[in-house]
């Protein structure tokens, strides 16, 4: 029981937790939005006629990923202080 209260005082293991936690979340952005892009490059090549709407919906993803990776971070910054 003794280890608890010694660990809590170390802050330098908040803050790498919280800069892990930014890590990830860029990273899994990063290849969720690449993953979007791909399919969207994909997708408009096999039917160009319909490119605008497939562009349209990725931007859309694209966005929603952002926001969501947007509060992620700031929960990861709170988390640091």
């Amino acid at each position: 029981m003794m280890a608890a209260p010694l660990m809590a005082q170390d802050k330098a293991l908040i803050y790498l937790g919280g800069a892990a936690g930014a890590g990830l979340v860029l990273l899994g952005a990063g290849f969720g939005i690449a993953k979007i892009g791909a399919a969207a490059v994909e997708s408009m090549s096999r039917q160009p006629e319909v490119a605008g709407n497939i562009q349209t919906a990725m931007i859309i993803s694209a966005a929603l990923i952002e926001g969501a990776t947007f509060f992620a971070l700031i929960v990861c910054m709170l988390f640091n202080n």
